[in-house]
């Protein structure tokens, strides 16, 4: 972009933004310089971020022989988000200010054998509990990213499996969430959530092209190329878990045969751990039990204290996910992977080692440059703060702006997009809150 683009357009401010952002301070020529954008353009977009209080000067830098530059900052406690972790097993909710810190977590065992109009309404209560607990002026809150697994559609809100139980299919979470708290509400995949996290924390630089994986009690992936999440046509790309490895395989609940994740993923391992003679009853494992986190942390643990036996399980499934990193790297050219997800919390290092083993031996690229395997910086909590930045980086951030003007559609539409209720908000700013607790 080169020439004037109308400083109005929420994905202009994005940009610079997200460059204040990675760059903690910075000068508005070296934002034009980093962004393509024309120097009046930047001038424009920073008086906008400065009168609505999202960017402050911090004074000037050191003088390079003419006029010392001012130097601008965000200001992290003009706008906060709430990012949750929506997972069969576990949710994990968290508060991030406008710089993406972690202001407030909380996290509870997941709603797998919940109803939806039981589960959203108990999640509702915990994300005002936690608001309540931070101190959090719920005016400065700019909307939940509410983190999932898939299929999906993102633009509805809705959930498109039928997981944990029947009632969940064609579910809207997103519309629903939002009716109850009274903030907009975006729903994402929970991979790319995590991937677009890593990102905004400075994981990675910030015009590499990396995938993540995705492990909780299912397994993902993702792809991100400088900021941009890899959508697809549907925004249910990437799947990772769910390619064939083994073409004579069981028949997975995706339709498909012999999935990646009927090998690799938690439940997979606890099924192993099961068949292996007295494994199960020494860690515990109850093969009725639905709360499969619990038990694969049980089996990951005891690998990571040394436990032969839990270890060739570890080994094992990290061995089958070193195929879906091989398969990433060679499908995009990819030279990163980053591991994320409550499941990689006990064992990761084991996952890391075996991973990049496998990457380093068997990347149909890896003569051509080096392969990185590396641990997620946000760890467990990746999807739930990665949702917190999808909604610090959409259309949310800037809902203020502009007076009463409609708010402009992003540039990438798939990148950047927002429910068809969550937009309903931005117009009145706020969904109104209802007046009974609870449920439906």
């Amino acid at each position: 972009m080169t020439t004037g683009q109308p400083a109005r357009r929420p994905k202009t401010r994005g940009v610079v933004l997200d460059l204040i952002r990675a760059a903690r301070t910075i000068s508005r020529i070296e934002l034009a310089t980093n962004s393509g954008l024309t120097p009046p353009t930047i001038t424009q977009v920073v008086r906008e971020l400065i009168a609505h209080g999202l960017v402050v000067e911090v004074g000037r830098g050191a003088s390079t022989g003419g006029k010392r530059r001012t130097l601008l900052q965000l200001n992290p406690t003009a706008r906060y988000a709430v990012g949750v972790l929506f997972e069969r097993n576990i949710c994990v909710i968290v508060v991030v200010d406008l710089a993406g810190r972690l202001a407030a977590r909380t996290s509870f065992l997941g709603t797998a054998l919940l109803p939806p109009d039981q589960a959203l309404p108990l999640v509702a209560s915990r994300v005002d509990a936690l608001l309540e607990t931070a101190g959090v002026d719920r005016d400065l809150v700019l909307g939940v990213g509410l983190a999932s697994y898939g299929p999906q559609d993102r633009q509805s809100g809705v959930l498109l499996t039928a997981q944990p139980t029947d009632e969940w299919f064609g579910y809207p979470v997103a519309p629903r969430l939002s009716d109850i708290l009274g903030l907009p509400v975006l729903l994402d995949n929970d991979a790319a959530a995590a991937a677009i996290g890593e990102f905004w924390l400075g994981t990675v630089e910030p015009h590499a092209a990396y995938g993540c994986i995705y492990m909780a009690s299912g397994i993902g992936g993702s792809v991100v190329t400088a900021g941009q999440v890899y959508r697809g046509s549907s925004s249910n790309s990437v799947e990772i878990g769910h390619i064939t490895i083994d073409i004579n395989g069981d028949e997975c609940h995706c339709g498909n045969f012999g999935c990646l994740e009927n090998y690799a993923g938690p439940p997979a391992v606890i099924k192993q751990a099961m068949r292996t003679a007295g494994l199960g009853r020494r860690l515990g494992l109850d093969p009725n039990d639905v709360d499969v986190m619990t038990h694969f942390g049980r089996i990951a643990t005891a690998a990571s204290a040394g436990d032969p036996t839990a270890t060739d399980l570890i080994v094992r499934s990290a061995r089958h996910l070193g195929t879906g990193a091989v398969t990433m790297m060679s499908l995009f050219d990819l030279d990163l992977i980053v591991l994320a997800g409550p499941s990689f919390a006990a064992a990761g290092a084991i996952y890391q080692s075996v991973i990049r083993e496998e990457t380093h031996r068997r990347a149909f690229a890896r003569r051509a440059h080096p392969l990185r395997v590396i641990a997620s910086t946000s760890g467990a909590d990746a999807a739930a703060i990665g949702g917190a930045v999808l909604v610090l980086r959409s259309e949310l951030a800037f809902l203020e702006l502009n007076g009463a003007e409609p708010p402009q559609p992003p540039e990438d539409a798939k990148d950047d997009h927002l429910s068809r209720r969550a937009r309903a908000a931005l117009t009145t700013k706020r969904v109104s809150r209802p007046t009974a607790t609870g449920g439906g």
